[in-house]
C-alpha cells in the first residue's frame, strides 16, 4: 500500500522561527511551502475574531507591560480552569490591535524571541486574506485550518461563535469552497453548528489524550464522554456522518509507555480510516522538550533531538495531516 503524503500545516504559522500568530510567522510558513496554516480564534469585547492561541494573552503579547491596561488584569474561570491575566473579551479590537506579539516559550526558542515587539496582533480576516494572496502569488492552493477556541465559554458571555465565524468567512470570500478550508475544535457542538450553516469545509474534531470536552461537560456533567472513549472504535463509530475527521495529540499515536518509549503506532489511525475518517496530529516539534523520552538526545530542552525517529512513527501510521512548528523540516520530511 503506498504511503500517504499528509498535509503539512503551519501550526500558528512558523512558530519555530517567529512569534506564533504574528504576520511574519504566517508569511514565513507560506514561503517555506506549507499546504495550510492554522490560526486559532478567540473573541474581543466588540465581537471581532482575534488570532490568539488563548483568550488569556499575557504570555504572547506585551499587554502586561502596558500601563494603560494594568487595571484589566483579572482572574477568570475558562473551561473549568482558573486563570489570571488579561483576556481578549475585555478589550476592543482597536485596543488589541495596538498590542505586539511575543514569543511564548523564549527559553526554548530564544531566536524567535528576538522578533518580540515587532508586529501587532492579527484578526482572522488578516490571516484569510494573507493565505489567499499567497496562493495567488505562488500559483498554488494554500489552505487555512481554522481552530475555534472556547466556544462554550464565549457563549456564556453572549457570543454565538459559529455565527461570528460564518459572517467572517462569508465576508472574506471563504464561504464558497474556492480556498481549502478546514474547521476544527475541541468542542463538537460548535463544529456541528457551523456545518449546519452550510459553510463548505472539512470538519475535524480535536481530541486530547485525556479529559472531557468542555461543551459536553457543561451539558451533561460527569456523563459526558471522555476523549479516550471518543477515540475508541465505538466512539469513532458515533462520529461517522457528524465530522470528516479527528485531530489527535501525537501521543495518542505514539502511545509511549511509562519510560517514554513507543513500540510503534497505536491503532487509532487505522481505526479511523476504516470508518472513512481523516486523521491529523499535533504537534510535530524537533526540540528535546517536546519529544517523547525515547527520542530525546543530549543537550538542553531547546536542542534538537532525534525528531526524525519520532516523526517516522507518525508518518508510518498513515496520518492525513501534521501540524508542524518548523515548516521547512515538515515539508522536507513528510513529502516524498
Amino acid at each position: 500500500m503506498p504511503r500517504r503524503t499528509p498535509l503539512v500545516i503551519g501550526h500558528r504559522g512558523a512558530p519555530g522561527y517567529r512569534p506564533e500568530h504574528s504576520r511574519s510567522s504566517y508569511a514565513l510558513a507560506f514561503e517555506l511551502g506549507v499546504d495550510a496554516v492554522e490560526p486559532d480564534v478567540v473573541v474581543s469585547r466588540d465581537g471581532v475574531l482575534v488570532v490568539r492561541h488563548e483568550n488569556e494573552i499575557s504570555g504572547t503579547t506585551d499587554v502586561a507591560e502596558r500601563p494603560e491596561f494594568a487595571d484589566r488584569r483579572t482572574t477568570k474561570t475558562v473551561d473549568g480552569n482558573a486563570l489570571t491575566g488579561w483576556f481578549t473579551e475585555d478589550f476592543t479590537w482597536e485596543e488589541l490591535s495596538t498590542l505586539h506579539c511575543r514569543e511564548r516559550i523564549a527559553d526554548v526558542r530564544p531566536s524567535s524571541a528576538t522578533f518580540d515587539g515587532e508586529q501587532t496582533v492579527l484578526r482572522l480576516r488578516d490571516v484569510l486574506d494573507a493565505a489567499s494572496t499567497a496562493s495567488l502569488e505562488q500559483g498554488r492552493e494554500i489552505g487555512v485550518v481554522l481552530e475555534i477556541k472556547h466556544a462554550t465559554y464565549f457563549a456564556s458571555l453572549g457570543w454565538d461563535v459559529a455565527s461570528l465565524v460564518e459572517a467572517e468567512l462569508r465576508e472574506a470570500g471563504w464561504d464558497a469552497g474556492q480556498w481549502p478550508l478546514t474547521v476544527e475544535s475541541f468542542e463538537s457542538t460548535v463544529l456541528l453548528a457551523l456545518k449546519e450553516r452550510g459553510i463548505p469545509a472539512v470538519y475535524v474534531y480535536l481530541l486530547e489524550a485525556a479529559g472531557r470536552p468542555f461543551d459536553l461537560v457543561s451539558a451533561h456533567g460527569k456523563a459526558a464522554p471522555t476523549y479516550a472513549h471518543t477515540a475508541s472504535p465505538a466512539g469513532l463509530d458515533a462520529l461517522v456522518g457528524q465530522v470528516d475527521g479527528i485531530s489527535v495529540d501525537k501521543r495518542m499515536i505514539l502511545a509511549p509507555d511509562r519510560l517514554g518509549r513507543t513500540s510503534g503506532p497505536s491503532p487509532i489511525v487505522a481505526d479511523a480510516h476504516e470508518r472513512g475518517l481523516r486523521v491529523f496530529t499535533w504537534t510535530c516539534r524537533p526540540e528535546n522538550r517536546f519529544l517523547i523520552g525515547q527520542f530525546r538526545t543530549r543537550g538542553g530542552p531547546s536542542e534538537f533531538g532525534d525528531w526524525e525517529g519520532e516523526w517516522s512513527v507518525i508518518r508510518d501510521a498513515g496520518v492525513d495531516g501534521v501540524f508542524v512548528d518548523h515548516p521547512d523540516l515538515g515539508v522536507a520530511f513528510f513529502r516524498p
